[in-house]
């Protein structure tokens, strides 16, 4: 997918406001006709669910996703391009601007091809990658991959004319996929179908552990509450800005003042809160759908280098809006469409209130609502869950402000008045979003392997932050909507003052040291060993785990040690913050130094494996996954064999394969880490 489209999802995600299953509406079918003169037609036929369609390779530019049909293989030769039957449908999409050409119901795509050598068989190997839509959403850009065998006549062998299936007998198995990788040339005999079931190493099996030790498997736990506070934090700070605080006594007294019966206008007033709490709850609904149908596509989004990019420039963006440069505005067209339908009146009119309200305080909710969708779709497994729950605590803040001082107007005397404060607010705002910006910045660096921004210089980059933030509060930077002699209150005072010694906290952060340091960053911060004073290749803490499994498992059976999967990432937080504060413990780190095999798989890994490493997934329906990266075959590993996506995730296993405790997942006190490691440990000794 092109970067800008890439960054067009991204921006949705941020502005509107995602336990995956997967949708599959396009079933496609590969027909291979002979034309005669040792011509042939390799035609991938596509039918489509009712209300889905596909978009057609002459799309125009910066639209859609245009399909893309390829065709190679041994003796083939491609005559001509490919081109596409069926009803094209043209219409204006307001989304693009522009007209967009899709298929509905039914598609074909035929290519013509002929034998290089006519006396002998060739094989087809059909690739199409396109995109899916409705009316309401799109799915992630998809690549199938089809093969077939044609043998011309006279020769010994007959035409295979449907499309490849797997073939037990004649595949290998995943488990030797896995330990001697090589590239699958995905014939009609030959299709290597490594489907979950068969991917699995046989002697692995997780839900019956050797033993417990008396506990049993610890299931991560999304810490649902907290992003519900943190919503409603940031929705009492939003409402503290320009944009939004003006609003509230407005808009209380026009329902306890505008309104003869009182107790009516109460009521109304409430009304307008609870739709204000619906509002924030909906846009967490797109969300949900995405991910329903498209799968693993929040991990994509938070391990991708450029999506981590765009988040860093959207964030730098939010913070130029809080310092007053520019405003980020929704369409005027948008609120004043919302404002006429207030005049339906009744509980209609009020929704539209409570909508307009809305949209037209976006130019300050919008940075501060996309910090929290941003942070939670980059920090956890479950992100729909995690972001209804943020946009609700959000609107609930809301809510209870407005409805509290429409049951208690006589409270609207007591709010302060509107002034110079609510500027400030806002650029205290903008140095948050600069510090925030730094850590999509780092997961980019992480990922990608540059390890260009250093924990150290990370570290002096905040400093400079809260410095900046710091000499703003003492009046001495100013911005475009501060006032030119602004009032030193005793509030900024003593901001200022805290802000001096969190720079003295990140200070400590610059001074080598044996011990990890800034506990209350763990997890934000790049690792200890991405240090100018340690090199990354150092590995973890003194201790060099295998990146590979099978490695590991070699070197297992030469120390005869049992062997600690961790399932880690490089955009993991929480497996940053295990490393750093639990590992490092003087009770865990010798257990891990001396008494087990680390392996340290990470999931994110976009470094592609070399050619002779790279294979196929046969999914099924006709879906055949490419496995090009580390990344891509850990990911797979780690869900087939132990049905969990998330990290960090720990596996003790014996060298043998065996699992020896229920395996645990997340960040944990180190005293539950500890009972985990010494319960399958000690069993290992004890039995080997």
């Amino acid at each position: 997918m092109k970067f800008r489209n890439w960054f067009l999802l991204v921006l949705l995600f941020l502005t509107t406001g995602i336990n995956a299953q997967i949708k599959n509406p396009v079933k496609f079918k590969l027909t291979v006709n002979e034309l005669g003169n040792n011509q042939y037609e390799a035609v991938l036929n596509a039918t489509m669910e009712s209300g889905w369609h596909i978009y057609s390779k002459d799309i125009p530019e910066d639209t859609g996703i245009p399909t893309e049909y390829k065709v190679s293989g041994k003796n083939i030769e491609l005559i001509g391009k490919f081109t596409e039957t069926g009803k094209k449908h043209e219409e204006f999409s307001e989304a693009f601007g522009g007209k967009i050409i899709f298929y509905s119901n039914s598609a074909g795509f035929k290519q013509k091809f002929k034998l290089k050598d006519g006396t002998k068989p060739g094989d087809v190997v059909a690739e199409i990658t396109y995109q899916t839509c409705d009316d309401r959403v799109c799915l992630a850009p998809n690549t199938l991959e089809f093969t077939q065998k044609v043998t011309p006549k006279g020769t010994p062998e007959e035409a295979v004319t449907e499309t490849a299936a797997p073939l037990k007998d004649s595949v290998k198995t995943a488990e030797t996929v896995l330990q001697t990788p090589v590239k699958e040339e995905m014939t009609a005999t030959e299709t290597s179908s490594l489907d979950p079931k068969q991917l699995k190493i046989a002697t692995i099996d997780f839900q019956k552990p050797l033993t417990d030790c008396g506990t049993g498997s610890t299931k991560v736990e999304e810490n649902y509450w907290t992003y519900l506070f943190l919503g409603f934090i940031g929705g009492l700070i939003a409402l503290l800005t320009p944009c939004v605080f003006p609003m509230i006594p407005l808009t209380v007294s026009f329902f306890t003042k505008g309104n003869k019966n009182k107790a009516k206008g109460k009521r109304d007033a409430l009304i307008y809160g609870f739709f204000i709490f619906l509002i924030f709850v909906l846009l967490s609904i797109p969300f949900h759908i995405i991910d329903g149908i498209a799968g693993n596509i929040f991990n994509e989004i938070s391990t991708s280098v450029w999506l981590n990019i765009a988040f860093f420039v959207i964030f730098i963006f939010f913070a130029g809006s809080f310092f007053g440069y520019y405003d980020i505005t929704l369409p005027s067209s948008i609120a004043n469409k919302s404002s006429k339908a207030e005049e339906a009146g009744g509980i209609i009119g009020i929704f539209f209130m409570a909508l307009t309200l809305v949209i037209v305080s976006f130019s300050c909710t919008g940075p501060i609502l996309g910090s929290l969708l941003g942070s939670a779709v980059t920090g956890s497994a479950n992100v729909p869950m995690l972001l209804t729950f943020a946009l609700a605590g959000f609107g609930l803040a809301w809510a209870i402000i407005f409805g509290l001082l429409a049951l208690f107007p006589q409270a609207l005397q007591s709010l302060p008045k509107s002034g110079g404060w609510m500027n400030t607010v806002k650029v205290v705002l903008g140095f948050v979003e600069l510090a925030l910006a730094l850590k999509f910045l780092s997961k980019a660096d992480l990922v990608s392997k540059t390890f260009l921004l250093k924990r150290e210089l990370f570290i002096a980059l905040w400093i400079i932050v809260a410095i900046g933030l710091a000499l703003y509060l003492f009046g001495l930077i100013r911005f475009p909507h501060d006032d030119k002699k602004p009032k030193i209150s005793l509030t900024r005072k003593i901001l200022s003052i805290l802000g001096i010694g969190f720079v003295v906290y990140l200070v400590q952060g610059l001074i080598p040291s044996e011990r990890p340091k800034l506990q209350l960053l763990s997890g934000i911060l790049p690792p200890l060993n991405v240090s100018y004073f340690h090199d990354e290749k150092d590995g973890i803490l003194g201790m060099h785990p295998e990146h590979d499994f099978f490695k590991a498992v070699e070197l297992a059976k030469k120390e005869d040690k049992p062997i600690l999967i961790d399932f880690t990432g490089y955009g993991c937080e929480n497996c940053r913050k295990m490393e750093e504060f639990v590992w490092s413990e003087p009770d865990i780190l010798p257990i891990l130094q001396n008494d087990i095999v680390l392996a340290s798989l990470y999931v994110d890994d976009k470094e592609e494996l070399p050619e002779d490493q790279k294979t196929k997934i046969d999914l099924g329906d006709g879906q055949v996954k490419k496995v090009k990266t580390i990344g891509d075959r850990w990911s797979l590993f780690q869900q087939v064999n132990f049905n969990n996506n998330s990290q960090p995730h720990y596996v003790l296993i014996t060298p043998d394969g065996k699992v020896i405790n229920s395996p645990v997942s997340g960040y944990m006190p180190k005293e539950d880490f500890k009972k985990f490691l010494e319960c399958g440990v000690n069993y290992y000794k004890k039995n080997k």
